[in-house]
């Protein structure tokens, strides 16, 4: 079953996430991920906004595991902490 990858982000140094997202976008494709929403509108209904809203599906909640706990990946965290308030959350889709 596909997953997906669901961040919500509040930027609070925007050069430093910025090199984050530099790598993250590799790394993350890497692991057979793809963007599905990255930033753009959005509408908060419940709970803490945050400005910056990221959704990327995998092939399974083990590829994106394996995405997030990666050499390249923590590589590009390392630019995120202290940079942005984050929630980030994997998901197995539903079958259709």
């Amino acid at each position: 079953m596909t997953a997906l990858w669901i961040a919500h982000v509040t930027v609070t140094d925007a050069e430093a996430y910025g090199k984050y997202a530099k790598l993250a976008g590799p790394a993350i494709a890497a692991h057979g991920g793809v963007f599905l929403a990255r930033g753009g509108r959005y509408l908060q209904l419940e709970g803490t906004e945050r400005s910056r809203n990221v959704v990327a599906r995998f092939p399974s909640v083990e590829a994106a595991e394996a995405c997030y706990r990666s050499a390249e990946y923590q590589a590009a965290l390392s630019h995120a902490i202290g940079a942005a308030e984050r929630d980030l959350v994997i998901v197995e889709e539903s079958a259709p």
